[in-house]
C-alpha cells in the first residue's frame, strides 16, 4: 500500500512538473489574460449563421464552455467531434460550448469567415462558431492555442472562471484519452463541488495574430 501511495505521489508530482496539470486551489497567477476565479466580460461577437451573440441570450445557462479554434490547425481539427459531443453532453445540463475562432486571416487564409461558415456546415457544428473579427478577445482571455478551453460558471458576480486549459489529455488523439479534464470540471461543477484541477496545459497551435 505504501508503495502504491508512493508511486502515486511520484506521478501527480511528474505531470505537475511538466505543466499538464495544475492543482492550484486559489487563483492562478497568469499575467495575461483571465485567471481562475476571474469574471469574463460579455462577448458579442458574428456567429456562422450572421447573428451576434452574447452570453446575455442563454439567460437560462448555469455557464459557458468557451473554446478557442479554428478551421485548420490539426489538433483543433482532430478536436472537433469531441466539441460537438461536449455541446451535446452538456448542453442540456446548462453548459452550453461557445467556439470563438481568434486567427488574423491575414496571417492564415483558411481562416475567412466565409471558410467558418463552410467548416460549421460540413460538420454539423450544434454550437456557436464566433468570429473574432476585433482580435481582441482572445487576448482578454490570455488564450494561446487552438483549442484552448475556459469554462465559465453564472454566479451573482458574473461569469467566473473555474478552469483553463485542454478538453483532455490526448488532444491528438480521442480513442487513447484517459482524463477528461473539462467534463471532469463541469461535473464537478454541476454537483456543487470545486473544480480539483483548474488548470491544465493547452496543446495546439499557437494563435495567429
Amino acid at each position: 500500500m505504501k508503495k502504491r501511495q508512493i508511486l502515486l505521489i511520484f506521478s501527480l508530482v511528474l505531470m505537475a512538473t511538466l505543466g499538464l496539470v495544475g492543482f492550484s486551489s486559489g487563483n492562478s497567477t497568469n499575467s495575461e489574460g483571465l485567471n481562475i476565479g476571474d469574471m469574463a466580460a460579455d462577448i458579442n461577437l458574428k456567429n456562422v449563421n450572421g447573428e451576434m451573440v452574447s452570453y446575455e441570450d442563454y439567460p437560462n445557462a448555469n455557464g459557458f464552455i468557451v473554446i478557442f479554434t479554428c478551421n485548420t490547425c490539426p489538433y483543433a481539427v482532430a478536436s472537433e467531434d469531441r466539441i460537438i459531443a461536449l455541446d451535446a453532453e452538456f448542453k442540456p445540463k446548462g453548459y452550453p460550448v461557445i467556439a470563438i475562432n481568434p486567427n488574423n486571416p491575414a496571417l492564415q487564409p483558411d481562416d475567412t469567415f466565409e471558410l467558418m461558415q463552410k467548416k460549421a456546415k460540413q460538420k454539423g457544428f450544434t454550437f456557436p462558431y464566433l468570429y473574432d473579427s476585433s482580435n481582441t478577445v482572445y487576448a482578454k482571455y490570455g488564450a494561446k492555442k487552438t483549442p484552448h478551453v475556459y469554462l465559465l460558471q453564472k454566479t451573482s458576480e458574473g461569469n467566473m472562471v473555474k478552469y483553463i486549459g485542454a478538453i483532455d489529455d490526448n488532444v491528438r488523439n480521442a480513442d487513447l484519452v484517459k482524463e477528461r479534464f473539462l467534463a471532469n470540471a463541469v461535473y464537478e461543477l454541476l454537483e456543487g463541488k470545486e473544480v480539483s484541477v483548474k488548470e491544465t496545459k493547452a496543446i495546439g497551435c499557437s494563435v495567429k495574430q
